[in-house]
């Protein structure tokens, strides 16, 4: 009686760590601890193809995360893609002059953007938007203008 009772405790005890185990997993892979916890500034961006870029992206400074992703539409003007950022408010001293550029975390890996810091003596604050952009290099594009030898191509992204 005495063994199974012990078995069963074991076998409890188990159960739980497992489900702990899944809880951190869960919580790591979908960053659900960037949510909420700091106050934020929302600022804008266009640009012109944004790839595989996906909704609660991180965005980075020199490989720091300052901020994320939170809103991607359809501008029915320009047709062009309106990335809404959040920037954690420890970072409000971003120049205005900023460029915010799709990278890709090594070859295949996912989408990011990466904010190259300007000189300006004038911030970034909540409702401005980013000027100076550049578009995600679309892997198929590349090899398509590659395949097809035309060097008068440009390789730019948005073809510009």
């Amino acid at each position: 009686m005495k063994q199974t009772r012990t078995v069963e405790i074991v076998t409890g005890a188990f159960i739980i760590l497992g489900f702990v185990a899944l809880w951190v997993i869960a919580t790591y892979s979908t960053n659900i601890q960037a949510y909420g916890t700091a106050k934020a500034y929302a600022v804008s961006a266009s640009f012109n193809s944004i790839g595989g870029l996906k909704e609660r992206a991180p965005v980075t400074i020199a490989g720091v995360e300052v901020g994320r992703v939170t809103q991607i539409t359809l501008d029915p003007k320009s047709f062009n893609a309106l990335v809404t950022i959040k920037f954690d408010s420890r970072y409000a001293t971003i120049p205005d002059d900023s460029t915010a550029s799709i990278l890709t975390s090594g070859l295949l890996g996912e989408q990011y953007i990466g904010i190259n810091p300007g000189g300006s003596e004038t911030y970034l604050k909540d409702g401005s938007s980013i000027q100076y952009t550049q578009s995600a290099l679309v892997l198929e594009n590349l090899i398509a203008k590659f395949l097809s030898g035309n060097p008068s191509t440009s390789l730019a992204p948005g073809g510009k």
